[in-house]
């Protein structure tokens, strides 16, 4: 199993901090634990203890279970927040783990069990994910290990961002496995627990319509659709998304 990485912000100590649930992030495909440099600052500001788990990329039963681990590490409540195909990851994480208070999709995929986010992303049109992807990667194993092409990655990912700012995404993006795209998710967690989405109106790795379809399906108790964002919306809209999260942790 990967080894995960954990970047943990404490805030000031304070009686409200300690009676506050752990916000735990799980980053997408093609990104890093910094895709939540935006949101970071204003939970810490606001007296939430942070943990930032580098998602292995290599299995949704795999990388659930490393997030769940973990969860299980964290003593009170817990928020689970996932970017992208960290969706599919908290969706099953979320099994098992009763300290999980609520979950929240960021521009994220939030499957149904059997379903994969490769099956899920063709349900409607608008991606252009699949014609940004570089050429894939033959693993030792005989896996292939996808990326995008970084001259093609604001297209899809960050059309609203600094082109500086695109450019090192591009060159430190994480690749996923094609078999982790593929893979049918287990058993819903939205299903049992409350769900939040916020997602931008102009994503075009994730479609507004998908999107909407999978709020819908989850019963989500709230919907932020940001208004000209992108699929990396927690750093082009990190206040919104935030917002969304903070509303999540005060779920009874």
């Amino acid at each position: 199993m990967a080894a995960l990485t954990l970047l943990l912000v404490a805030p000031i100590a304070s009686e409200a901090a300690s009676i506050k649930p752990t916000i735990v992030l799980v980053h997408g495909a093609m990104a890093d634990s910094s895709s939540w440099n935006g949101v970071i600052p204003i939970l810490s500001k606001d007296g939430y203890n942070i943990v930032a788990v580098a998602d292995p990329l290599r299995s949704v039963a795999g990388d659930a279970a490393s997030v769940a681990s973990v969860i299980k590490s964290i003593d009170g409540p817990v928020v689970l927040v996932g970017h992208s195909y960290g969706g599919a990851v908290i969706t099953n994480a979320a099994n098992g783990n009763n300290n999980v208070r609520a979950l929240v999709y960021a521009a994220a995929f939030a499957p149904e069990k059997g379903e994969s986010a490769f099956a899920l992303i063709g349900k409607f049109p608008g991606s252009e994910l699949g014609a940004a992807l570089a050429k894939p990667v033959t693993l030792s194993d005989g896996g292939i290990e996808l990326s995008v092409d970084p001259a093609k990655f604001a297209g899809p990912f960050a059309a609203d961002l600094p082109d500086d700012q695109v450019t090192l995404m591009a060159i430190t993006q994480r690749p996923v496995t094609e078999a982790a795209l593929k893979e049918a998710s287990g058993p819903a967690g939205w299903k049992t627990i409350p769900s939040y989405f916020v997602y931008g109106a102009a994503d075009k790795s994730i479609p507004p319509a998908l999107h909407d379809f999978m709020a819908k399906r989850a019963q989500a108790r709230d919907v932020v659709v940001v208004p000209g964002a992108s699929h990396v919306v927690m750093l082009s809209h990190p206040q919104q998304v935030a917002e969304v999260i903070e509303e999540a942790a005060q779920t009874d």
